[in-house]
């Protein structure tokens, strides 16, 4: 008798709206034995960014996403979106497509994008092998999507195995294209509010990931809280549709061949001129209304998540920065945690949205000018020696 599948593992996994429930372990299941993570992150990211090249990055980073999500006929599959790269946990009944889909967004990374895409499918048995696990929990910031947590420590080894050459996959030929319908880069980067638009990366110390680490995060988290909307960097009503054309190349590139790039790029034009005049005049069509849309945006963008430390990008002010920074300074200095942290003026937000006149279109946040990179930056001279190829 064959053996029941568990590829509805995520979509069955009870979930929790309040993004404080990261902190509590009975949120979190084990990933199954026989699945895998398919992971992915530029190399020399940091570089790519101080040439200017920001959006083009944070586009590579959730081209992962939609590729794989493609190629897995858009299941509800775990993932984390990482500024310069993401990862995706997959069934193996979608192993062969997931890997077929990482070799090729690697191979249109390097040639539509001129980065340099390492990709991996890492086993759940090889990481749980070494000791280490891959728990998920869901969390919902909206009645309209979900975004995984990990915790265990086995996405950050799968992640260091990648960066040691383990688990590659190799990338396809630039012809064979991935499928990134869903992928867009629509919006101008988002001005701070409250102040500054900081980037926050903090993972466990020397004492690991117990009660002290989570208290940690549980207190940068209510500092945070204390504005309002808990320092989203996005608008509750969205961020204002503006006439810039600069994300309709790279999208263009994503979606179809070169021959069809000039026309659909004009059609991309069009749509962000469309909806400029919807928003500015108040003009809803019987489909869409550029108002729901762009609350629905704000509601369901990730600008917080957890996979094995805390990762937000956040608007705050000078004095609650100071507190935030004053707690992690104080956990570092106890062995409870090492973070790194960027500041920078605005928010970059990158989109996959198969169709926008439904409401489970996602949102990625990040910091415009480096953001979850920089912060990496940061933190790689803060780990020991044998773990700071990981970051």
């Amino acid at each position: 008798m064959a053996e029941p599948s568990n590829d509805d593992f995520f979509h069955k996994l009870a979930g929790f709206t309040r993004f404080e429930g990261v902190t509590d372990s009975a949120n979190y299941q084990p990933l199954p034995d026989d699945w895998l993570i398919a992971i992915a992150d530029i190399v020399s990211s940091t570089k790519a960014i101080a040439a200017g090249h920001y959006k083009s990055v944070n586009m590579a980073g959730a081209s992962v996403i939609s590729a794989v999500l493609n190629a897995l006929d858009r299941g509800d599959y775990p993932f984390a979106f990482g500024g310069d790269g993401a990862l995706v946990a997959v069934p193996p009944s979608g192993a062969e497509r997931a890997r077929q889909a990482l070799a090729a967004v690697r191979g249109w990374v390097m040639e539509e994008l001129q980065l340099d895409l390492r990709t991996a499918l890492v086993p759940m048995g090889a990481i749980r092998g070494e000791g280490f696990d891959v728990r998920v929990a869901r969390f919902s910031p909206s009645d309209y999507v979900s975004y995984a947590m990990f915790s265990g420590g086995g996405t950050s080894w799968a992640e260091r195995q990648m960066k040691a050459g383990r688990f590659i996959v190799e990338p396809m030929p630039a012809k064979v294209e991935p499928d990134l319908t869903g992928l867009s880069c629509r919006w101008n980067p988002i001005k701070a509010q409250n102040g500054e638009i900081v980037s926050i990366i903090a993972i466990p110390g020397d004492a690991g990931s117990g009660p002290k680490f989570q208290q940690l995060v549980a207190d940068i988290i209510a500092i945070s809280a204390e504005q309002s909307r808990d320092s989203h960097p996005v608008p509750v009503e969205g961020p204002t549709p503006a006439l810039s054309f600069g994300g309709a190349d790279i999208e263009a590139r994503a979606l179809v061949a070169p021959a069809n790039r000039r026309w659909r790029k004009l059609v991309i034009d069009a749509q962000i001129v469309l909806v400029w005049v919807l928003d500015k005049f108040g003009v809803r069509t019987a489909t869409f209304d550029a108002k729901i849309y762009r609350r629905d945006l704000a509601a369901n963008s990730d600008f917080r998540k957890f996979d094995d430390g805390l990762k937000m990008t956040i608007d705050v002010d000078a004095v609650h920065l100071e507190r935030i920074e004053a707690r992690l300074r104080q956990a570092e200095a106890e062995g409870v945690c090492r973070f790194g942290l960027h500041r920078q003026d605005s928010a970059l937000m990158t989109c996959f949205v198969p169709t926008p006149l439904m409401r489970d279109h996602m949102h990625f946040i990040d910091g415009a000018s480096g953001g979850y990179a920089m912060a990496a930056m940061a933190l790689r001279g803060k780990r020991p020696p044998e773990l700071a190829a990981g970051v």
